[in-house]
């Protein structure tokens, strides 16, 4: 997995090859946008609660594969 400073670098990289000015307002747009939207979230009582059910499945081992998963979301939708 890439550092975060690697993932940065290469993307100034990139962003120093594009001469499309458009795109790099649009992109400025996107960084400036996201940047703002990083106030901190306040959780219910009920999403804390499902967040510890979580953890607890996750500790004793209450676990499914993605692929299972996918499988039993199939038979679901086709039962429909």
């Amino acid at each position: 997995m890439a550092t975060v400073d690697k993932i940065r670098s290469g993307l100034i990289d990139k962003i120093l090859s594009i001469r499309n000015k458009d795109f790099l307002l649009a992109l400025d747009n996107l960084i400036s946008s996201s940047s703002a939207d990083n106030e901190i979230v306040e959780l219910t009582a009920e999403q804390k609660e499902m967040l510890e059910m979580s953890d607890a499945d996750i500790k004793n081992g209450r676990l499914i594969s993605q692929e299972a998963m996918d499988k039993r979301n199939l038979e679901w939708l086709d039962g429909l």
